[in-house]
């Protein structure tokens, strides 16, 4: 890989829900002196430790993370919020004199660094907001992510139906511009010289990993958690619920469906999550250095590509 000397290094690890992203990326920091940058958006929300399997303090002990509970659930955090931020503390890592190591999950928020988005510039129209909101309620996510698809398929094929947040943003731009969202995200070139590293492992042993996380995940207090957040006054409608596992376990606290139902779905839509990560990063994808995650050599391989890549580091 030709390095570019006028770029600040990024690197990048990326792969599906389980896979193994977050030891991985804590004992490569801590051996590289790198500082640790989270693309998954799942991990904003203060409160929501549990049930997004966010780094445990500890965790974030041995090694700095950034971009880690910046708003509350009822907050939002738009992509270009998230740009700006992940450009400072790139910026501040290097420095003092560190790699930033970006991780995650979320494809969108991933590519818009790597390949230098420029997410569409309009103000926010309360008014129109406002109507579509409330058409969201009458008519139901899915299906308001339907009209979407219809009118604009690029853009409906890159929003998750459970974000409202984003397809309700989607629908404002193109009904204020009359040109299609999908259009209007504008590309440059990467002001990052970027090593894009991707774990992967089979898709059985992937969803085994999976099913044993939930497990775990309840046994560690999910559902308790989110009873918290309920108490609190954070309503269920929330797009920071919109996350999986949310829905269906307050669907239990509600008595509308049992434990063992709940779970199963959870075990179900994480596998279609995965599937559609699978979309965003795709093994053929000639800039990703694709690693099995179960590899016993693994750090070494890694490491040496990194100091392979950036050798003035």
């Amino acid at each position: 890989m030709h390095l570019d000397k006028s770029k600040q290094a990024l690197i990048v690890l990326l792969g599906p829900t389980a896979v193994g992203k977050t030891e991985l990326a804590l004992r490569l920091a801590e051996q590289m002196s790198m500082e640790i940058i989270s693309a998954d958006s799942r991990l904003f929300y203060r409160g929501m430790d549990i049930g997004t399997a966010k780094p445990s303090l500890e965790e974030r002990a041995r090694v700095p993370h950034h971009l880690i509970d910046v708003v509350d659930p009822d907050e939002t955090w738009s992509l270009a919020e998230f740009q700006q931020a992940a450009k400072n503390r790139i910026e501040e890592i290097h420095q003092r004199g560190k790699y930033p190591l970006m991780v995650g999950g979320s494809g969108q928020y991933l590519r818009s660094i790597i390949e230098g988005w420029f997410p569409p510039k309009l103000a926010p129209n309360p008014l129109l907001r406002a109507a579509l909101e409330s058409w969201a309620e009458e008519i139901g996510n899915d299906a308001l992510h339907a009209r979407l698809a219809a009118i604009d398929p690029g853009a409906a094929e890159n929003i998750d139906a459970r974000n409202l947040r984003r397809t309700l943003r989607a629908l404002e731009v193109i009904l204020s511009t009359g040109v299609p969202f999908s259009s209007q995200r504008r590309k440059t070139e990467s002001p990052y010289h970027n090593l894009v590293i991707g774990l992967s492992r089979p898709r059985p042993e992937l969803y085994a990993r999976i099913d044993a996380r939930i497990d775990a995940m309840l046994a560690a207090g999910w559902l308790e958690e989110i009873q918290d957040l309920l108490t609190k006054g954070f309503s269920p409608n929330l797009p920071s619920m919109s996350a999986i596992g949310y829905q269906q376990l307050i669907k239990h606290i509600g008595a509308e469906i049992s434990l063992e139902e709940a779970v199963a779905q959870i075990k179900k839509a994480t596998r279609v999550f995965v599937r559609r990560q699978a979309n965003w990063f795709k093994p053929t994808d000639p800039a990703i250095h694709w690693f099995d995650a179960s590899e016993p050599d693994l750090i070494p391989r890694i490491e040496s590509m990194v100091r392979g890549t950036f050798p003035q580091n």
